[in-house]
């Protein structure tokens, strides 16, 4: 990607950057944080085996009558 710089004026030059590599940086961010299907379901799996482990946990505990 180029961007000619004419009279020394950078910030047209800058601005002109900008709005061609704003799609490009849009697409970069939003593939960043992508996550498949596959690491959706272990994601899931493993939040509820938490959940369900501190469930147990709680029920464990012995409870005081005073």
């Amino acid at each position: 990607m180029r961007v000619k710089v004419r009279n020394n004026n950078i910030e047209t030059a800058l601005r002109a950057f900008k709005k061609k590599s704003s799609e490009t940086i849009f697409e970069f961010r939003e593939r960043q944080y992508f996550e498949g299907p596959a690491a959706k379901r272990h994601k899931a799996k493993k939040a509820a085996r938490t959940r369900e482990h501190r469930r147990q946990a709680q029920d464990a505990q012995p409870t005081r009558d005073y």
